[in-house]
């Protein structure tokens, strides 16, 4: 069996939601939405787990979640920290992670395998999983990644302006570009955004990637360029702005994997109970059983 490998970006600070939101319980049993995908992962065929996390509740970490799920899947912790660089750099007036492609950058000692890179606060569905799963497995390569992608309309939130990264796509599903679109709400039908008005049936990425572990290389070129060129301490290392300078550059192609499966996500306290909700509708239908794990 091939190793197959689930990311979990889960060290963010959660500012908008007031409190540790990658640990909020929302299913039947208490469960976070992280279980839902790594349960998702595993019966997609995924065999290991890494999970990024930050040192200071690394402790109700462990309490939460890998009592639970290590049962089941190989599960590795790292940790994502302000002073984990490439190089040296004067990061004092620094007060949080360095962002997604930091996050990402700082498993490379735990894999050399294909692997999928997710966020720890959003539900992905078990199609996007299976998706993914198969082209980790025959697909993947050096130059050749991936991209889960999500019809806009069904990504946003009820409770709030959120950003997504709005995705250009070939006629043969090629991703051509990605850019930042933040504020984006959903009003009478019409979808808006500090960009003015999207198309409800625009591609939408919620950080779902699939990648060779020559990714790592290419995270470490584009991290000591961002940091050379730092100007605002606040500013964030993203994976989307990475892969979108790699395709304008020609280093990679990154396909595309559209699903029709609905994006859930916490990124307001709101959005708690619209999650719980419709998590336990899928409980309903059958998708899931009452315990994950």
């Amino acid at each position: 069996m091939k190793k197959v490998t689930l990311v979990i970006m889960a060290a963010g600070l959660g500012s908008r939601f007031g409190g540790i939101k990658q640990l909020a319980s929302v299913g039947k049993n208490n469960e976070t939405l992280m279980e839902f995908s790594i349960y998702d992962a595993i019966k997609a065929g995924f065999n290991k787990v890494v999970f990024v996390i930050r040192k200071d509740f690394s402790k109700e970490f462990e309490e939460t979640i890998l009592k639970k799920v290590e049962k089941y899947v190989e599960c590795i912790c790292v940790y994502q920290s302000i002073d984990n660089l490439p190089i040296s750099y004067d990061f004092k007036n620094r007060k949080k992670p360095w962002g997604t492609g930091q996050a990402i950058l700082v498993t490379r000692d735990v894999i050399d395998e294909p692997f999928c890179v997710i966020n720890s606060d959003d539900y992905y569905g078990p199609t996007s999983f299976k998706k993914m799963y198969d082209f980790l497995t025959n697909d993947v390569d050096k130059d050749n990644y991936c991209m889960v992608g999500y019809l806009l309309e069904n990504a946003l939130s009820l409770n709030g302006g959120v950003s997504r990264g709005i995705c250009q796509i070939d006629k043969n599903n090629h991703l051509v570009s990605i850019d930042e679109a933040s504020n984006i709400i959903k009003n009478n039908n019409v979808i808006s955004s500090n960009r003015g008005i999207i198309k409800n049936d625009v591609i939408a990425s919620m950080n779902m990637w699939g990648f060779h572990p020559s990714i790592f290389d290419f995270l470490k070129e584009e991290f000591v360029l961002f940091l050379n060129n730092l100007i605002n301490d606040d500013s964030e290392f993203l994976i989307p702005t990475v892969i979108d300078t790699l395709i304008k550059d020609e280093k990679v192609d990154v396909h595309v994997l559209k699903t029709d499966d609905k994006w859930l996500g916490i990124t307001y306290k709101e959005d708690k109970k619209l999650v719980h909700d419709e998590i336990n509708s899928l409980y309903d239908k059958g998708i899931y059983k009452d315990s994950l794990f």
